[in-house]
């Protein structure tokens, strides 16, 4: 597809997006909500073709020499089919909040003056592998009232167009219009410029993927951006501490999966129980093969272990999002350090303390400027899914509108209602 021809087809795109959101916004929840169960009821008799597609994709994508992670997130199993199934049958089964009106209050004018939750219209998402992705914007856009145009990869496109014609066969289903969802049928990148250029027709854009492609997005887009660039996350463990249980968080925050942005990088460690969690901690890493990239405390203590691959760690390390089994390991004075290094090295992702100290534990919720905190549990719930807002469209580290994992609420806005009985200002 030539310049002229991509042009011509995300002019078209946009044009029936914008006629398409309309109609979802005043569709009934009933039709919106059959929708997503149809979808469900889909990806489950379509899961067996639909694995097999993505098996030969997968197979194109070695082939063609794409990096591990990038490989890892192209995969849609069985497994990963049914979790966007239940996705979607949880937000079938979510209340609606289109049109709620909050916050009404009387004036002393006589006038009630509230706030109405609107769809936002029009949203672009452009996204790097992840084929899942198709159908969990595809089930947000539904419930929200919106209508959205995707763009996935281009070492996804036959898995993400086999996805998007059974999103388009739910929607008929249910009544309403088709063109709800749209995916963009090029790989051609001028596609994108174009998306992201077209304030007219699209009034967000939600970039997910590698950092290169979210800052191109950024500095390139004429329209409002929904982004976050990486996930350098971190879990500090704290003194007091259930050596047992950050042993088991620290584990699953960095090697239940690599490749995710909520998948740890970072690891402090108080300096008095560094000398008895770094060797437990250090042992299971070493197992699995997972590179450790220490200060010189943490390297001392950690000396003795077997097997284990030791580097002392770089400044750079501390900024780093590795998505592979590396981890930065410091050891500090306490949680005064720890908020410190946090704030100042992290991509404000996603940060966790494992304490038993309660107050230790406010202290990082309050002060650890990410936008997910937690105490006691893996970085690794903070998902849309696991947060139970059905699925997310990505994860915002900005600070307006929408942060954190960005489920239905993130994809509307308020507008001000007045209600009135004759009043006039005088």
């Amino acid at each position: 597809m030539n310049a002229m021809d991509a042009a011509e087809h995300m002019q078209a795109l946009g044009s029936q997006a914008r006629s398409a959101a309309a109609l979802m916004a005043r569709a009934p929840a009933a039709d919106r909500n059959s929708a997503l169960r149809a979808l469900a009821g889909l990806l489950r008799a379509n899961a067996q073709a639909l694995a097999a597609e993505n098996a030969q994709e997968l197979e194109r994508a070695r082939a063609a020499g794409l990096a591990a992670p990038m490989v890892d997130r192209l995969k849609l199993t069985p497994a990963i089919i049914e979790t966007v199934a239940q996705g979607c049958e949880q937000l079938a089964a979510m209340p609606d909040i289109i049109g709620e009106v909050i916050g009404l209050k009387q004036q002393p004018s006589g006038i009630r003056v509230g706030q109405m939750r609107v769809p936002i219209g029009v949203f672009g998402m452009i996204y790097e592998s992840r084929p899942n992705v198709t159908i969990e914007a595809a089930s947000l856009s539904i419930k929200s009232g919106n209508a959205c145009i995707l763009r996935g990869g281009s070492e996804a496109i036959a898995s993400n167009k086999a996805l998007a014609r059974l999103v388009r066969q739910a929607l008929a289903q249910a009544g309403l219009p088709q063109d709800a969802v749209q995916l963009v049928q090029t790989t051609d990148r001028e596609a994108v410029g174009r998306l992201i250029a077209m304030p007219e027709y699209v009034d967000v854009i939600i970039p997910r993927g590698g950092k290169g492609l979210i800052e191109r997005i950024s500095r390139e887009a004429k329209v409002p951006v929904i982004k976050h660039l990486d996930g350098n996350c971190h879990v500090y463990v704290d003194d007091p501490v259930d050596i047992a249980m950050a042993v088991k968080i620290a584990d699953n925050a960095k090697t239940q999966k690599y490749s995710p942005c909520n998948a740890i990088e970072g690891l402090l460690v108080a300096r008095g129980v560094a000398g008895k969690f770094l060797p437990e901690i250090g042992a299971v890493y070493a197992a699995k093969g997972v590179e450790m990239r220490c200060d010189d405390e943490a390297r001392r203590i950690l000396a003795q272990l077997e097997g284990a691959a030791l580097k002392p760690a770089t400044e750079q390390d501390w900024y780093e999002e590795y998505l592979a089994p590396i981890i930065s390991i410091k050891v500090v004075a306490g949680i005064d350090e720890a908020i410190a290094h946090i704030n100042r090295y992290s991509s404000h992702h996603t940060d966790a303390i494992v304490t038993r100290d309660h107050m230790n534990g406010q202290r990082f919720l309050r002060e650890v400027d990410s936008a997910s905190v937690m105490v006691n549990a893996s970085p690794r719930f903070a998902d849309g899914f696991e947060y139970g807002l059905g699925a997310e469209i990505g994860i915002s580290t900005d600070k307006f509108h929408a942060r954190g994992p960005v489920g239905i609420e993130g994809l509307t806005s308020l507008k001000w209602v007045v209600l009135g009985q004759g009043e006039v200002r005088s």
